[in-house]
Protein backbone atom coordinates (compact mmCIF):
# COMPACT_ATOMS: atom_id res chain seq x y z
CA UNK A 1 0.00 0.00 0.00
CA UNK A 2 2.18 2.97 -1.17
CA UNK A 3 1.69 6.09 -3.05
CA UNK A 4 3.24 6.92 -6.13
CA UNK A 5 3.45 9.50 -7.98
CA UNK A 6 1.81 9.49 -11.96
CA UNK A 7 3.08 11.53 -15.11
CA UNK A 8 1.73 15.44 -14.61
CA UNK A 9 3.17 14.99 -10.57
CA UNK A 10 -0.73 13.31 -9.74
CA UNK A 11 -0.20 11.28 -6.38
CA UNK A 12 -1.58 7.91 -6.74
CA UNK A 13 -2.48 5.46 -4.24
CA UNK A 14 -1.37 1.94 -4.92
CA UNK A 15 -3.84 -1.20 -3.86
CA UNK A 16 -3.10 -3.04 -1.01
CA UNK A 17 -1.93 -6.88 -2.04
CA UNK A 18 -3.36 -9.86 -0.04
CA UNK A 19 -0.62 -9.92 2.28
CA UNK A 20 -1.57 -5.94 3.20
CA UNK A 21 -5.44 -6.61 3.18
CA UNK A 22 -4.48 -9.78 5.73
CA UNK A 23 -2.41 -7.86 8.31
CA UNK A 24 -5.00 -4.76 7.87
CA UNK A 25 -8.14 -7.08 8.55
CA UNK A 26 -6.04 -8.88 11.36
CA UNK A 27 -5.75 -5.65 13.15
CA UNK A 28 -9.37 -4.31 12.24
CA UNK A 29 -10.97 -7.55 13.59
CA UNK A 30 -8.58 -7.17 17.36
CA UNK A 31 -10.85 -4.03 17.10
CA UNK A 32 -8.19 -1.54 15.77
CA UNK A 33 -10.27 1.30 14.34
CA UNK A 34 -7.44 2.82 12.49
CA UNK A 35 -7.15 -0.31 10.78
CA UNK A 36 -10.91 -1.03 9.92
CA UNK A 37 -11.01 2.68 8.13
CA UNK A 38 -7.93 1.61 6.34
CA UNK A 39 -9.50 -1.60 5.40
CA UNK A 40 -12.76 0.45 4.39
CA UNK A 41 -10.77 2.58 2.07
CA UNK A 42 -9.22 -0.10 0.70
CA UNK A 43 -11.70 -2.20 -0.80
CA UNK A 44 -14.15 0.05 -1.28
CA UNK A 45 -13.39 0.93 -4.52
CA UNK A 46 -14.12 -2.74 -5.60
CA UNK A 47 -17.11 -2.69 -3.73
CA UNK A 48 -18.65 0.63 -5.71
CA UNK A 49 -17.61 -0.99 -8.95
CA UNK A 50 -19.07 -4.25 -8.05
CA UNK A 51 -22.04 -2.55 -7.43
CA UNK A 52 -22.42 -0.15 -10.45
CA UNK A 53 -21.60 -3.46 -12.57
CA UNK A 54 -24.48 -5.36 -10.90
CA UNK A 55 -27.07 -2.60 -10.76
CA UNK A 56 -26.60 -0.59 -13.77
CA UNK A 57 -30.12 -2.77 -15.39
CA UNK A 58 -32.04 -1.75 -12.41
CA UNK A 59 -34.71 -0.16 -14.43
CA UNK A 60 -36.61 1.67 -11.70
CA UNK A 61 -33.82 3.98 -11.13
CA UNK A 62 -32.67 4.86 -14.94
CA UNK A 63 -30.15 7.76 -15.44
CA UNK A 64 -29.49 7.35 -11.61
CA UNK A 65 -28.69 4.05 -10.48
CA UNK A 66 -24.98 5.52 -10.43
CA UNK A 67 -25.84 7.23 -7.09
CA UNK A 68 -28.43 4.49 -6.28
CA UNK A 69 -25.58 2.07 -6.40
CA UNK A 70 -23.27 3.92 -4.47
CA UNK A 71 -25.43 3.88 -2.03
CA UNK A 72 -25.81 0.46 -1.96
CA UNK A 73 -21.98 0.00 -1.60
CA UNK A 74 -22.32 2.38 1.06
CA UNK A 75 -24.35 0.10 3.03
CA UNK A 76 -22.05 -2.88 1.70
CA UNK A 77 -19.40 -0.89 3.66
CA UNK A 78 -21.26 -0.63 6.87
CA UNK A 79 -22.26 -4.01 6.95
CA UNK A 80 -18.78 -4.91 6.61
CA UNK A 81 -17.42 -2.71 9.28
CA UNK A 82 -20.55 -4.87 11.34
CA UNK A 83 -18.93 -8.45 10.82
CA UNK A 84 -15.60 -7.58 11.20
CA UNK A 85 -15.68 -8.81 14.82
CA UNK A 86 -17.10 -12.04 13.60
CA UNK A 87 -14.99 -12.58 10.50
CA UNK A 88 -12.76 -15.58 10.70
CA UNK A 89 -9.81 -16.36 8.51
CA UNK A 90 -10.45 -20.13 6.84
CA UNK A 91 -8.25 -19.26 4.19
CA UNK A 92 -9.80 -17.60 1.58
CA UNK A 93 -9.60 -14.62 0.15
CA UNK A 94 -10.88 -11.94 2.35
CA UNK A 95 -12.35 -10.49 -0.92
CA UNK A 96 -14.73 -13.64 -1.28
CA UNK A 97 -16.14 -12.44 1.97
CA UNK A 98 -16.37 -8.84 1.08
CA UNK A 99 -18.11 -10.39 -2.12
CA UNK A 100 -20.55 -12.35 -0.03
CA UNK A 101 -21.74 -9.32 2.41
CA UNK A 102 -22.26 -7.16 -1.12
CA UNK A 103 -23.84 -10.11 -3.35
CA UNK A 104 -26.91 -9.89 -0.63
CA UNK A 105 -27.44 -6.12 -0.21
CA UNK A 106 -26.85 -6.13 -4.19
CA UNK A 107 -29.94 -8.92 -3.74
CA UNK A 108 -32.10 -7.31 -1.35
CA UNK A 109 -31.56 -4.01 -4.28
CA UNK A 110 -32.78 -5.87 -6.77
CA UNK A 111 -35.97 -7.07 -5.54
CA UNK A 112 -36.60 -3.54 -3.84
CA UNK A 113 -36.48 -2.52 -7.70
CA UNK A 114 -38.44 -5.50 -8.45
CA UNK A 115 -40.97 -4.46 -6.29
CA UNK A 116 -41.08 -0.57 -7.54
CA UNK A 117 -41.82 -2.02 -11.03
CA UNK A 118 -44.12 -4.98 -10.28
CA UNK A 119 -46.65 -4.01 -7.80
CA UNK A 120 -48.61 -6.75 -6.39
CA UNK A 121 -50.83 -7.82 -3.85
CA UNK A 122 -50.31 -11.04 -4.20
CA UNK A 123 -47.36 -14.02 -4.09
CA UNK A 124 -47.28 -17.00 -6.76
CA UNK A 125 -46.78 -20.77 -5.05
CA UNK A 126 -43.39 -21.93 -6.43
CA UNK A 127 -41.82 -25.29 -5.79
CA UNK A 128 -39.04 -24.85 -3.75
CA UNK A 129 -35.87 -25.90 -6.32
CA UNK A 130 -33.64 -25.12 -3.77
CA UNK A 131 -30.79 -28.00 -2.85
CA UNK A 132 -31.86 -31.18 -0.88
CA UNK A 133 -29.79 -31.91 2.18
CA UNK A 134 -27.34 -34.60 0.52
CA UNK A 135 -26.90 -31.86 -2.70
CA UNK A 136 -25.73 -29.53 0.18
CA UNK A 137 -23.51 -31.35 1.95
CA UNK A 138 -21.69 -32.40 -1.14
CA UNK A 139 -21.86 -28.62 -2.54
CA UNK A 140 -19.85 -28.03 1.20
CA UNK A 141 -17.35 -30.25 0.78
CA UNK A 142 -16.98 -29.73 -3.15
CA UNK A 143 -16.74 -25.84 -1.87
CA UNK A 144 -13.43 -26.23 0.72
CA UNK A 145 -12.15 -27.69 -2.19
CA UNK A 146 -12.14 -24.99 -4.30
CA UNK A 147 -10.97 -23.00 -1.42
CA UNK A 148 -7.92 -24.84 -0.89
CA UNK A 149 -7.44 -24.77 -4.57
CA UNK A 150 -7.75 -21.21 -4.31
CA UNK A 151 -5.05 -20.14 -2.40
CA UNK A 152 -2.44 -22.08 -5.18
CA UNK A 153 -3.19 -19.07 -7.85
CA UNK A 154 -1.47 -15.41 -8.08
CA UNK A 155 -3.65 -12.75 -6.63
CA UNK A 156 -5.22 -11.26 -9.82
CA UNK A 157 -6.39 -15.32 -11.04
CA UNK A 158 -7.42 -15.38 -7.75
CA UNK A 159 -10.24 -11.59 -7.38
CA UNK A 160 -11.05 -12.96 -10.70
CA UNK A 161 -12.50 -16.66 -10.11
CA UNK A 162 -13.98 -14.98 -6.97
CA UNK A 163 -16.13 -12.51 -8.94
CA UNK A 164 -16.93 -15.06 -11.58
CA UNK A 165 -17.52 -18.51 -9.70
CA UNK A 166 -18.33 -17.13 -6.50
CA UNK A 167 -19.48 -13.48 -6.94
CA UNK A 168 -21.45 -14.57 -9.91
CA UNK A 169 -20.26 -11.05 -11.78
CA UNK A 170 -20.56 -11.50 -16.03
CA UNK A 171 -17.32 -11.14 -18.01
CA UNK A 172 -18.35 -7.79 -18.88
CA UNK A 173 -18.67 -7.20 -15.03
CA UNK A 174 -15.48 -8.34 -14.09
CA UNK A 175 -14.08 -6.73 -16.88
CA UNK A 176 -15.46 -3.50 -15.19
CA UNK A 177 -14.30 -4.21 -11.52
CA UNK A 178 -10.80 -5.46 -12.84
CA UNK A 179 -10.31 -2.59 -15.78
CA UNK A 180 -10.22 -5.74 -18.08
CA UNK A 181 -11.75 -5.92 -21.52
CA UNK A 182 -14.53 -9.25 -21.15
CA UNK A 183 -12.21 -10.75 -23.46
CA UNK A 184 -9.31 -10.70 -21.46
CA UNK A 185 -11.39 -11.74 -18.82
CA UNK A 186 -12.63 -15.38 -20.54
CA UNK A 187 -8.67 -16.02 -21.42
CA UNK A 188 -7.57 -15.37 -17.79
CA UNK A 189 -10.57 -17.37 -16.51
CA UNK A 190 -9.94 -20.33 -18.94
CA UNK A 191 -5.96 -19.94 -18.02
CA UNK A 192 -6.83 -19.60 -14.29
CA UNK A 193 -9.30 -22.69 -14.54
CA UNK A 194 -6.51 -24.88 -16.07
CA UNK A 195 -4.04 -24.30 -13.27
CA UNK A 196 -6.75 -25.19 -11.06
CA UNK A 197 -7.10 -28.29 -12.66
CA UNK A 198 -3.35 -29.23 -13.07
CA UNK A 199 -2.85 -28.18 -9.24
CA UNK A 200 -5.84 -30.79 -8.68
CA UNK A 201 -4.76 -33.55 -10.54
CA UNK A 202 -1.48 -32.85 -8.80
CA UNK A 203 -2.51 -33.13 -5.23
CA UNK A 204 -5.17 -35.64 -6.13
CA UNK A 205 -8.05 -33.21 -4.66
CA UNK A 206 -10.47 -34.58 -6.94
Amino acid sequence: MTDQRAAGGTLVREAADDAELHQLTSLAVQGDHGAADSLIREVRPMVVRYCRARLSRASSYGQYYGQYSDDVAQEVCIALLAALPRYEDLGRPFASFVFGIAAHKVADALRACTRADLPTDTVPDRPDEGPGPEEAAVRSVEAERARALLTELPEQQRRLLVMRVIAGLSADETGHVLGMSAGAVRVAQHRALARLRHVAVANRLF
